[in-house]
């Protein structure tokens, strides 16, 4: 079936589940694990729940509905669901709750056989390429009553026109591509969502038109590796029609930059490798694309890199950076950097110190390698004790965090551009909101103030949070 024709037929189901639960409060709750790529597909399962009668509550016991959205990159993801679950058994005894499970973590056999064995009160289980099925699989668990098991091993399709109910009302992501064709070693996310699939520029384009509609000012554009976005449909001649001039990840970010209304544009993740001179000069000639970017460097050394298949060396990696500050004004970084990758000595573990030091990266998020079954990592003879993985993650935050102080004293005295978005959680008297380079800044001012961008005057810096006055 084609896309088009599949998510008609949702909408059908969507209507069918909609009329059984006419004159009904129902509730839902959804736990969303992982990346922003899953935060985005919770936002579509939360429309196609909402449009079915359900209203969303944070107290999973007194939902109707209980849905998780899994990741599988690291393992305390799958602690969490199986804890989750252990607490939930009770209520459905009690309740008749439905309990469904999605995302990345389906796609693992091993998990759904688990799932089968050990909570075999779960209802529906649905992976990332069935994720538009969940109207279907809802209205059978409803009409039936038999349990749902919809995953697909292969590639999916893109589906577009799928309900979304977003999280804020002046953020949103929006993906351009789904999959990665990248396989480093230490990364399930391949296996588990496919390779790379892009998105038609059209609908691309038209989606961030109707959310500046709406009042949205940033938009966050999401992929395994956004800049290689239609780079596969290139490389295998797969024909798609250029729309306002896209045929690429460049000419994407150009054509988003002229949209009116949209005042910030970030992107997540780009890789290294594919860090092309067109994209660097895009980024610092569109005035709405945030300068702070995300380059995950993942380790220092050039031999565990070749090892990890990330296909750049050290000397590569400081290279592109020393490119891109020469050539983008104000620009910061952002990383991520696994610790203890198999056969990672304490030696190699020394340049991914060195390039820290040498970069001095605005925000580095680091985690102590995981090992990940199916993976060729997982299957690598030495690795690298956890005590020896603890104590070399506490040297790299222990650096980072000596960083911080000089990298925040840069913006006492600026004057930032705020996207306010509501009071401190710590303290209600306060307003809270981000400068472009993503710093929490905190400062008073009216209530009113929110979903707004604003100047603000920083006047003191608090390690992770920045203090200012409008």
């Amino acid at each position: 079936m084609e896309p088009r024709e599949e998510i008609e037929l949702q909408k059908e189901y969507i209507e069918k589940v909609k009329k059984i639960n006419e004159g009904k409060t129902l509730k839902y709750s959804i736990l969303t694990m992982g990346c922003q790529l899953n935060e985005n597909d919770s936002e579509k399962l939360s429309g196609m729940l909402e449009e079915m009668g359900y209203s969303r509550t944070e107290n999973s016991e007194e939902a109707d509905i209980s849905l998780f959205n899994t990741c599988c990159v690291r393992e305390n993801a799958e602690d969490r669901l199986f804890g989750k679950l252990g607490e939930l058994k009770k209520v459905k005894e009690k309740t008749g709750m439905i309990i469904a499970i999605g995302g990345c973590m389906m796609q693992e056999k091993h998990i759904r056989d688990k799932i089968k064995e050990s909570y075999p009160f779960v209802d529906i289980l649905f992976g990332t390429h069935t994720l538009h099925k969940f109207p279907e699989d809802l209205y059978k668990i409803l009409d039936q009553k038999t349990k749902q098991e919809d995953i697909l091993d292969i590639d999916g399709k893109v589906y577009e026109g799928l309900p979304i109910k977003r999280d804020s009302n002046v953020k949103a992501s929006v993906t351009i591509m789904n999959g990665c064709n990248n396989f480093c070693s230490f990364c399930i996310v391949p296996y588990v969502r496919g390779r790379e699939r892009s998105r038609k520029p059209e609908d691309i384009i038209n989606e961030v038109k109707e959310l500046a509609k709406q009042g949205y000012k940033e938009i966050t554009l999401l992929g395994q590796n956004v800049n290689s976005y239609l780079r596969v449909e290139k490389q295998k001649g797969i024909p798609f029609e250029e729309y306002e001039g896209v045929n690429s990840f460049a000419t994407l970010l150009r054509a988003i930059n002229k949209i009116d209304g949209i005042e910030r544009i970030r992107f997540v993740s780009p890789h290294p490798k594919d860090f092309t001179d067109d994209v660097i000069d895009a980024i610092a000639e569109c005035d709405k694309v945030c300068k702070l970017i995300h380059l995950p460097l993942q380790s220092g050394n050039t031999e565990i890199l070749r090892i990890m298949n990330r296909r750049y060396t050290k000397e590569q990696f400081l290279e592109l950076v020393d490119k891109m500050k020469a050539r983008i004004p104000n620009l910061t970084l952002s990383t991520d950097i696994i610790v203890g990758f198999p056969g990672e000595t304490d030696e190699q573990f020394e340049d991914t110190l060195d390039v820290v030091k040498k970069v001095k990266f605005e925000q580095v998020y680091m985690f102590i390698y995981s090992r990940r079954v199916g993976t060729p990592g997982d299957k690598m003879p030495n690795q690298v004790p956890e005590e020896d993985k603890h104590r070399r993650f506490d040297k790299l935050k222990a650096l980072y965090e000596s960083q911080i102080e000089e990298q925040n004293q840069k913006y006492i005295g600026t004057t930032q551009k705020i996207l306010v978005e509501g009071e401190s959680k710590n303290n209600p008297n306060m307003l809270t909101g981000r400068t472009d380079s993503n710093k929490v800044v905190i400062f008073e001012g009216p209530k009113e103030l929110k979903d707004q961008i604003i100047e603000v005057k920083i006047v003191s810096q608090h390690m992770w949070y920045l203090k200012g006055e409008i």
